[in-house]
């Protein structure tokens, strides 16, 4: 399987993967989902038969974890940045790679008029618990083109989803 497709296949797995969480949650129909070309959100699907698209991310930390987490050889200089990333705590690099992932999202814009942003937590040394701890230090552009942004807490979706955006839907996860 080449790069392209490997990510298709990553961000279907996420999309349906979130598309059960939610509807398992809010009891709100998702269902059919399809691939986009690179000027849409990467997937659309009905949501309680309206149609909505979803950009799917990947939250790794860094790329070096990335190549580690996806069995890719990391090479010399990427080993090297693995070791030192690595002698930093997890919880210190989650802050910034979510703020990045979200701040590199928010510059782009989509040709749709409903879209949401799903993460999938694919960092291992991640919980759930570790990002509702940071939520209320999590860094939200002013401008970006997302109805809702979702988090999906690991990798299989055993820790279930996180809502990060809009501010309503944040507070309900915090308490």
């Amino acid at each position: 399987m080449n790069g392209s497709e490997e990510k298709i296949k990553l961000e279907h797995e996420a999309a349906r993967l979130f598309m059960r969480l939610y509807e398992q949650r809010f009891g709100v129909a998702m269902r059919h989902i399809w691939h986009n070309e690179p000027a849409r959100p990467d997937v659309s699907c009905y949501y309680d038969e309206h149609k909505l698209d979803l950009e799917i991310a990947h939250l790794y930390g860094s790329e070096a974890e990335a190549m580690l987490i996806l069995g890719r050889d990391l090479g010399d200089k990427t080993h090297k940045e693995l070791m030192a990333l690595l002698r930093t705590p997890p919880q210190h690099r989650l802050l910034t790679a979510l703020n990045c992932l979200i701040g590199n999202k928010a510059d782009k814009s989509y040709q749709t008029d409903r879209v949401w942003l799903v993460i999938r937590n694919a960092n291992p040394l991640w919980t759930r618990r570790d990002i509702l701890q940071h939520l209320k230090a999590l860094h939200m552009p002013k401008q970006h083109p997302f109805e809702q942004i979702w988090l999906i807490g690991d990798m299989q979706g055993q820790s279930g989803i996180v809502a990060l955006y809009p501010p309503a839907l944040s507070a309900l996860e915090q308490g």
